[in-house]
């Protein structure tokens, strides 16, 4: 019988060359080790001969630090089939700066969940190239930081942005409606852990009214988007999408709101899988694991 008390969890994520054996082999390691097995998922990218797994798995013994864990693990495994692979204590709470502008249904959104419990993280900190949300950030009581930005000011930002984000020893960043472009230095710092949300018309409606233009051309279905941020932009890894359909009954103001729904309701199902290490990034792409 378990001591639920004392036990290490561990999330494992791998991806390597596809090759016999290596579910045999990261399994047995467990076992081995005196471990026990509570989710094993994969995936075989048959295109490009790429093999990808999720582990997650526990120990008895609290001494089992995940240092302890890596260094076994690689010397045992990932050498052997040349992994790319991370581990994670699944207990950590990871840290998570929100970004944001004057748009405020996905930031009330986000921390409505988190005060809730429902999603695991730390906030340390809510950013702003705007004061309009400040009034949010202090109801919740969460730190707010005004770092406007102008051409002027452009690279003077992103230093302090940069500096935010190192004092609170942020692990991710998501940008709930923040109407910036991300620079190379943040992205550089922050590879496959800076989080967008956007609606769905990209590239077909562009500009300050993409409903508006939807509206006018009759659609019949919008959505959303919620991506990793990469340089290019609105061009990141998919991390989660929907759609709702639409009719001529509907006014703008209908697709606005249904819009911004979705918006929300993707933006945290994005978190919700980062947070619990379930995406996996290759190729401008992305493996979502159940």
């Amino acid at each position: 019988m378990y001591n639920l008390a004392g036990m290490k969890k561990f999330t494992i994520i791998i991806h390597c060359n596809d090759q016999q054996g290596i579910i045999a082999a990261s399994t047995s390691f467990i076992l081995e080790n005196q471990g026990n097995i509570t989710y094993v998922d994969q995936h075989v990218d048959h295109e490009h001969g790429v093999f990808f797994m999720r582990l997650e798995c526990d120990f008895e013994s609290s001494s089992f630090s995940s240092s302890d864990f890596s260094k076994l693990f690689e010397k045992s495994v990932a050498k052997t089939f040349n992994m790319n692979w991370e581990v994670f204590d699944t207990e950590s709470i990871p840290k998570m700066a929100l970004f944001v502008s004057k748009y405020d249904h996905c930031l009330y959104d986000i921390l409505g969940r988190f005060k809730s419990g429902e999603l695991k993280v730390e906030i340390p900190f809510i950013a702003s190239n705007h004061k309009d949300l400040e009034k949010i950030a202090e109801r919740f009581e969460i730190p707010f930081y005004h770092v406007p930005i102008s051409d002027e000011t452009r690279k003077e930002a992103e230093l302090q942005h940069l500096k935010l984000l190192k004092a609170h020893d942020i692990d991710f960043v998501v940008l709930a409606r923040y109407m910036q472009i991300i620079p190379q230095g943040l992205i550089d710092a922050y590879p496959s852990k800076i989080i967008n949300i956007h609606h769905s018309f990209l590239p077909a409606f562009v500009g300050a009214k993409p409903y508006h233009s939807a509206f006018e051309r009759g659609v019949k279905i919008i959505g959303a988007t919620s991506h990793y941020v990469t340089t290019e932009l609105d061009a990141g890894p998919i991390i989660e999408q929907d759609v709702t359909r639409v009719s001529h009954t509907h006014s703008i103001k209908d697709l606005i709101s249904k819009g911004r729904d979705l918006e929300k309701i993707v933006l945290s199902t994005a978190i919700k899988h980062h947070i619990q290490r379930k995406v996996m990034v290759y190729n401008n792409k992305t493996v979502i694991f159940s």
